[in-house]
């Protein structure tokens, strides 16, 4: 219980410590690549203590900066895997062509860049997106049969014109998580439907928390740690 008689100069000193040695989510570090173009991409990695690990690229939610997966990046580096939150540059509609090649085209650098890294363990690397950045994920996976696993966050069908349904079908076999809150409906929908029939390993969380793609990860500690399992379990 708090005491008023505490707040000495030793209890002043022991409050300030307490408060200084809570545990706060690592920075991660930054670093960059070249995109397809010859541009220069800014990232940041969450990194192992045990090297090489497996690694997975974050795709963030349109107009939302990468670190908004600070704390899931650094779970995954807890748990061994290399993180690695990329942003998408500028907030342009996706249904510009040129612009959504663009950022697919960004997913699939990060992915090859990652392939690149002497602390990432060969053909061990996932992808995980959010709300549109779950399409592009799923873009690029079907694109990179490098991508053994993917995990899609709030995912939509259609988002304004972007459609997930064929590249699904492409990605094929290899192994996907589905997440969406039940408060969610249309993210909620695409889920049940994108895991019909699947040609491969389809895993599907409802959360019935109230919110969309990286906000949901950071409100549901549940779903969080569901998709980190995920990733330890489809790239052992």
């Amino acid at each position: 219980m708090y005491s008023r008689r505490n707040r000495g100069p030793a209890g002043s000193a022991l409050l300030l410590f307490v408060l200084t040695s809570a545990p706060a989510f690592a920075a991660g570090r930054g670093v960059s690549f070249r995109a397809e173009d010859g541009r220069t991409i800014n990232a940041i990695a969450y990194e192992t203590s045990q090297r090489p690990a497996p690694a997975v690229v974050l795709v963030p939610m349109l107009g939302r900066p990468k670190e908004d997966w600070d704390a899931l990046g650094q779970r995954l580096a807890d748990a061994n895997i290399l993180a690695l939150a990329i942003d998408l540059p500028g907030t342009s509609d996706p249904g510009d062509s040129k612009v959504l090649s663009g950022w697919r085209a960004d997913v699939r650098a990060a992915v090859v860049y990652l392939s690149s890294r002497q602390d990432v363990r060969p053909g061990s690397i996932g992808v995980a997106g959010a709300s549109l950045g779950a399409s592009l994920a799923a873009l690029a996976a079907a694109d990179l049969q490098s991508v053994r696993s993917l995990a899609l966050v709030s995912p939509s069908l259609d988002y304004r014109g972007v459609r997930i349904d064929s590249a699904m079908k492409q990605y094929d076999g290899r192994p996907a998580m589905l997440i969406a809150s039940n408060q969610d409906p249309y993210a909620a929908r695409t889920v049940r439907e994108l895991a019909k029939d699947p040609p491969g390993t389809r895993e599907s969380r409802f959360s019935e928390i109230t919110a969309h793609g990286t906000l949901l990860l950071m409100r549901d500690p549940e779903m969080a740690r569901g998709l980190v399992e995920w990733f330890q379990a489809t790239l052992r």
